[in-house]
């Protein structure tokens, strides 16, 4: 009996050693550990606004970043550093973001709004105007859902 609880107690640790070595959680990096895109990016379309920090998620060997900004705005990459949601609280998400077809639906159909945050998914994007009005829309600019 004792050898079988060593035993199992040995597989235990194993697997707790290996858990934590693939999910190492959220830590605070420096600028110059994100992606070479990921700096592209926000020397591009961010280069007046200070980083406040930048947090990296490593879970199963893979790791997403999160950048905030100094004036609130928060910005997600994925591993090869490119952007999952640019989330600019209030002010207008940069338009050159934007596809040309989602920009001119929002436009027509909310005169007055601009996008605050822009978040890539599978099927499109998920956007959010300045109204708190949340839209899901394809790849092409067609509605998929409205949520208020």
């Amino acid at each position: 009996m004792k050898k079988a609880s060593r035993i199992i107690l040995a597989a235990l640790l194993s697997m707790a050693s290996l858990a934590a070595s693939v999910s190492c959680g959220d830590r605070i990096v420096t600028l110059d550990k994100l992606p070479d895109a990921a700096q592209a990016f926000i020397k591009e379309h961010f280069s007046e606004v200070a980083v406040s920090y930048v947090k990296q998620d490593r879970e199963n060997l893979v790791s997403t970043y999160e950048v905030v900004l100094q004036d609130g705005t928060q910005l997600e990459f994925n591993s090869k550093g490119e952007w999952d949601k640019v989330d600019c609280k209030t002010k207008a998400v940069p338009a050159s973001l934007i596809p040309a077809a989602i920009a001119e639906y929002v436009q027509k159909s909310f005169p007055g709004q601009w996008i605050v945050k822009i978040d890539r998914e599978l099927l499109g994007y998920d956007i959010e105007l300045s109204s708190g009005l949340d839209l899901k829309l394809s790849k092409d600019g067609k509605v998929l859902s409205v949520d208020d």
